[in-house]
């Protein structure tokens, strides 16, 4: 198996927090927020979308037991679940792996909206002034 935890550090310079056969998860070395995690692919894989179906589930299983380890030690109030895939979507490491951000109250003034700020013209779509609900985007008729 090739070796996705290289673009992190290799294993030896993470904090694990668990691990099955397909993935591992571990705290992120700049997080954003307490708590804030990464779980990765064992096997070198650039996209999400590259994944067979078994190692999609074993990183999303490892989501699911990471969010209850961080619920239990830092009680936050939710989640932000995220995936860079691509350049063009702000991914800066070669290889692929899911953030898992636990989100406190009070931490941000106004969390409406969550992952859609990251096309902020487009986040605010409960506004009339909004560009959101237009057909704007190219495709879209």
């Amino acid at each position: 198996m090739s070796d996705g935890l290289a673009a992190f550090g290799g294993r030896a310079a993470l904090d694990l927090l668990a691990e099955n056969n397909w993935a591992v998860a571990f705290r992120d070395r700049y997080p954003v927020s307490p708590g804030h995690s990464l779980v990765v692919p064992k096997r070198a894989v650039q996209s999400l979308f590259e994944l067979p179906p078994e190692e999609f589930h074993a990183s999303w299983e490892l989501v699911a037991i990471v969010r209850s380890q961080l619920q239990d030690r830092y009680q936050p109030d939710g989640f932000n679940i995220g995936i860079n895939d691509g350049l063009a979507a702000g991914q800066t490491i070669a290889q692929t792996h899911i953030h898992l951000i636990p989100r406190y109250s009070g931490d941000r003034p106004d969390p409406r909206g969550g992952i859609r700020w990251v096309l902020p013209e487009h986040a605010a779509y409960w506004l009339p002034s909004s560009t959101a609900n237009k057909a704007d985007f190219k495709g879209d008729s």
